[in-house]
């Protein structure tokens, strides 16, 4: 079972898409406002930006599909050990279950290797952020 319980749903859209009312309640985590974006265009309930990964982690995944696996263990350790971004991933999982839809919005072209897609990951790992 997820680590938010229940019938909570947590979907992932790039944050340049449209937004619609299957969407739920929208949680950007990108730690970068997305280019071009306005905040009226976006539709954001939320931006967490600590529950995204550092620049530094960023900088050295640089969405190079090899390096997915390994920025996932990264991220995971991140997440763990940092206090703000716990606190976050922590924050994330009370949205989530607290609200019957949530979807994760990012910024990034890859669609199925970028951060919101891990966050989604570790949310239905039972929260556990252990290596």
């Amino acid at each position: 079972m997820p680590a938010y319980g229940g019938d909570n749903s947590v979907s992932v859209k790039r944050v340049y898409g449209a937004s619609d009312d299957g969407d739920g309640y929208r949680v950007l985590v990108d730690r970068l406002w997305p280019r071009g974006l306005s905040k009226e265009a976006a539709n954001v309930d939320l931006w967490l930006k600590d529950v995204a990964p550092s620049t530094q982690l960023r900088a050295w995944y640089a969405h190079r599909a090899e390096r997915w696996p390994h920025f996932l263990r990264r991220y995971r350790i991140e997440l763990k050990a940092d206090s703000e971004s716990r606190h976050a991933f922590t924050t994330l999982i009370r949205i989530v279950s607290a609200q019957k839809r949530v979807t994760l919005l990012f910024g990034a072209k890859d669609l199925n290797r970028n951060n919101a897609v891990a966050l989604q990951i570790f949310l239905n790992e039972n929260a556990s952020l252990s290596t």
